[in-house]
Order: structure tokens, then sequence, then C-alpha cells
């Protein structure tokens, strides 16, 4: 799965436990973290990361995906915020607001990060053999 960093360094380094998506999934087990190309430049300011030593495009970490919870308000959302870390502009409000928290556990991070071209959702990593 693809996240944006600094979310990917967050939850490879076991500090982010829920992923927060628009989606739900029924997927359950093991999955790779790559940090895409991109990066959200407001969180890495809120958060105290520099842009500049964040790993992007690579495949720097595995975790598990365990379960899944849904968001009905924003309210409830940021309750949990110290698990999911999103800051005022990934969250915007509407009437029919609702999120899914993917709830992580068993987080490793790779001593080397293995350059990799992300997709959205998840999606097969077929040509390398990590787990």
């Amino acid at each position: 799965m693809s996240l944006k960093q600094p979310y990917a360094e967050l939850l490879a380094s076991g500090k982010k436990t829920i992923e927060i998506r628009k989606w739900n999934t029924n997927f359950r087990g093991p999955f790779l973290i790559h940090a895409s190309k991109n990066i959200n430049m407001d969180a890495c300011s809120a958060l105290g990361f520099d842009e500049n030593k964040l790993v992007k495009g690579a495949i720097i970490g595995k975790a598990f995906l365990y379960d899944v919870i849904r968001y009905a308000t924003m309210d409830v959302l940021l309750r949990d915020r110290h698990k999911h870390f999103l800051i005022a502009p990934d969250i915007k409000s509407d009437h029919s607001f609702k999120r899914y928290g993917f709830l992580v556990k068993d987080p490793v991070k790779f001593r080397e990060e293995i350059p990799y071209s992300g997709k959205l959702g998840f999606f097969e990593v077929s040509d390398l053999n990590i787990f």
C-alpha cells in the first residue's frame, strides 16, 4: 500500500497504528509499506519532519492489517488523532462524512529501502519475496 510521506515513515516505525482511507477493505494480513513519490508538506511541517530526508518512491517496510473500523463523524476520527496523525488539511468535512481506519500492528522498517513504483490501494508486488 502506498502512503504519502511522512505517513509511510510513521507507519513503518510503529508510531502510526491506524491508516485512514475513504474506502473499506476486506483484506486482512501482511502488506508492504510503500512511500509514494508525493510528500504531504503540511504534515511534514506540523509533525517536524524534514521532507528532504524522507525516502520516496520505495518500499520501506511491512506491517499487518488486522481489522478496520468505520469513522462516521469527524469528532470520533479526531479522538484517534494520536494513532493516525492526520492534520486539518487532510480532513475535509462534508454531509456524507465517512472514513475507514485500517488497524495495523507488527510494523517492520527495512534497513534498506527497495525502489518501487506504487499504485493506489493494495497492489501486488510479485517480483519481491519479502514475506
